[in-house]
């Protein structure tokens, strides 16, 4: 039996910079992912959007290279999100669940393919995470309107929570890849089906559309908050339009009169 230990270090790795400092045996490479072998059947898997696993390591090596590759990681992340996930050996099987799979070879791309599941297991719960803080914030706004009738929110702090959810929506877009089949598994039926399960059972499609329909309720909700911020402004230019004409009309009738 192993371990796979997923953790959330951080929102974003640099992966051109990390894999300077890595020494493993770099099995798999690109502009968003690096699978390094560290011998004695023990893996490292690191994923741009922040998350970093680990195959079989003990605990003291996990924070060796945790601490390397913090270095070159951006965005805080507290608390840190932690999965612990379970691969068993079992001949002629392949069954999932949400705490282990049971594989019927040591193969390394099947670790791979867990190993790359669990990361986006960890990061959906992220994003999950974030998105309910920005709905809670945006609710506060919404229930002031429903209440007093008032927007009470600055216009840069209204920007910035535009930004925020702008910012989130693209990361979700660019790093998770949940509708995909991975390249290893297009033609690999056994893969394949491995990748199937794994989506079935962290049910990842389902999960990734409820976060997606949240930041869109968001996004309605600050388009709207954005437009009465508008029309404050609007009308506040148009008051002093007219109340500039009026002290002009004044003054005109003011020098007449003297």
């Amino acid at each position: 039996m192993y371990t796979i230990q997923t953790i959330q270090v951080a929102q974003s790795i640099n992966i051109r910079s990390v894999r300077e400092i890595i020494d493993g045996t770099l099995l798999f490479q690109d502009s968003d992912e690096l699978y390094y072998s560290l011998g004695a059947r023990s893996y490292l898997y690191i994923f741009q959007f922040g998350v970093v696993c680990f195959f079989n390591l003990p605990e003291k090596s996990v924070q060796k290279y945790k601490k390397k590759i913090l270095q070159f990681s951006k965005g805080e992340v507290e608390p840190r999100l932690t999965d612990d996930f379970l691969v068993k050996l079992v001949s002629g099987k392949s069954i999932v669940s949400t705490t282990e799979v049971i594989l019927p070879v040591f193969d390394e791309e099947m670790i791979r393919l867990v190993m790359l599941h669990t990361a986006q297991n960890v990061a959906l719960e992220n994003y999950t995470s974030m998105t309910e803080s920005l709905l809670e914030e945006a609710g506060i706004h919404t229930h002031n309107l429903q209440n007093k009738g008032a927007l009470r929110i600055s216009k840069k702090k209204l920007k910035m929570l535009i930004g925020r959810n702008l910012t989130l929506k693209n990361a979700i877009y660019e790093n998770l890849y949940i509708f995909d089949v991975p390249e290893i598994a297009i033609e690999n039926q056994q893969l394949n089906s491995l990748d199937q399960s794994f989506k079935r059972e962290f049910d990842l499609k389902n999960r990734y559309r409820h976060v997606n329909d949240r930041i869109n309720i968001i996004n309605e909700n600050l388009q709207l908050f954005k437009d009465i911020w508008d029309h404050k402004e609007s009308s506040t230019l148009e008051w002093i339009i007219i109340i500039l004409i009026f002290v002009e009309i004044v003054d005109l009738f003011i020098g007449k009169l003297l």
